[in-house]
């Protein structure tokens, strides 16, 4: 996710978002440690909100501090992660998701309901796990 993800992002908003796909011979991509530490820490900051958003209590500051987290280790993940360019490429899809997810929870995309973005975290997290290779990532349980 080095310097190619940052240049590949101005590629994703023709509308087409890369093609999540596992590699050649059908397996998870690769992982390195800091992609792995940011995505544990967005996981975190999700499950920590989760109990809220089920309740349909998570409050304005909160759904910004959760996106303003995302946008944080997203900026770690692209700044420090080292991935071949096809994982790269694929990583971009989960990027661009969690991008899409942090603007609705810090309220830089007009919606009746940030918590969506909460829905839309955790459906990149479970991406992200579905074919990236993550020593003992498992799906976020889903209260609903």
């Amino acid at each position: 996710a080095g310097p190619g993800l940052a240049a590949g992002e101005s590629r994703e908003h023709d509308g087409h978002a890369p093609v999540l796909k596992l590699d050649a011979a059908g397996h998870k991509w690769q992982t390195d440690a800091p992609l792995r530490e940011g995505m544990q820490q967005i996981r975190a900051s999700v499950e920590r909100e989760l109990p809220a958003v089920h309740a349909g209590t998570l409050a304005p500051a909160a759904s910004e501090e959760l996106g303003g987290a995302v946008e944080t280790q997203v900026a770690y993940i692209v700044a420090n992660c080292k991935l071949t360019p096809q994982a790269d490429e694929v990583l971009h899809g989960i990027i661009a998701e969690l991008g899409e997810a942090a603007d609705l929870l810090a309220g830089k995309t007009a919606v009746t309901d940030r918590s969506a973005g909460a829905a839309r975290l955790v459906s990149a997290l479970d991406n992200y796990g579905r074919y990236f290779d993550h020593p003992g990532w498992t799906p976020i349980e889903r209260d609903h």
